[in-house]
């Protein structure tokens, strides 16, 4: 097996798994533990995972977020349901913002059920889907393109964003702990806040899975929010956190509840 399509098969097994070990790399491709060394530090290099003792991983860490093509194509029943729980809350004529993130792809590409709307986002995988839409109004945020992000980041979407205003924000987030949302890059905090700003009303979209987890940023309290979307119940001492502080919860339904 080739180099390139070796490293290819080990980010097939981590999209499938979330974590690899060493040992085990080396057994399948029948190579050197450096020679996978070597591997996990170049994919490493390149943003797609992150190496922790004895293997690598693409779940998220304090300063690590997995690349975009890595996420979108994790967890897409969870996101569906979550993307379903979020359209009921917009409505016809609407002004929406949409953040970065794979999650919020998912949900970009289902507004048109609710046209007209004006949608606004820095989100590349928002933008392409929503382009030649007829009633949809669509503003595309400037700035300097994040590959990792698949989004657009810095000065030029801050001054946007600062310039405009909406009914509703949807935020998402890598992290929640306690009674605190986190991420890892302090652009994407920025470009998020500005949208929580220029909102009405703000909603965060986080898989359950992310409770309990910090990163490097603080993005926002909980309490910043009118709603917390998420797809599964998080682990009682996260929503019992919650439900002392008076926050309201929403996980999404299975389509056939």
């Amino acid at each position: 097996m080739k180099r390139e399509e070796r490293r290819q098969a080990i980010m097939d097994l981590l999209v499938a798994a979330r974590a690899v070990e060493l040992d085990d790399l080396a057994e399948r491709f029948a190579v050197s533990k450096m020679t996978i060394h070597r591997d996990l530090d170049d994919l490493e290099q390149a943003g797609l995972l992150r190496k922790v003792r004895g293997g690598a991983t693409i779940e998220a860490g304090k300063q690590f977020e997995s690349d975009f093509r890595i996420r979108e194509l994790q967890d897409n029943e969870a996101k569906a349901r979550m993307a379903r729980a979020a359209l009921e809350l917009v409505e016809p004529g609407m002004s929406v913002m949409v953040n970065d993130g794979s999650m919020a792809a998912l949900l970009g590409a289902q507004l048109v059920e609710k046209a007209p709307l004006t949608v606004i986002t820095n989100n590349a995988a928002v933008i392409e889907p929503l382009k030649e839409v007829s009633r949809i109004t669509l503003i595309a945020l400037g700035g300097v393109f994040s590959a990792k992000f698949n989004a657009y980041f810095g000065q030029l979407t801050e001054n946007a964003l600062a310039r405009l205003r909406a009914d509703l924000a949807f935020i998402s987030a890598p992290a929640v702990s306690g009674l605190q949302a986190f991420h890892m890059d302090d652009a994407v905090i920025r470009a998020k806040r500005a949208m929580m700003a220029a909102a009405e009303r703000s909603v965060l979209l986080v898989n359950h899975r992310r409770f309990g987890q910090t990163a490097l940023h603080s993005l926002a309290d909980l309490a910043e929010f009118d709603a917390i979307i998420t797809d599964a119940a998080p682990a009682p001492e996260d929503r019992a956190a919650l439900d002392r502080a008076g926050i309201p919860l929403t996980i999404a339904k299975h389509s056939d509840r």
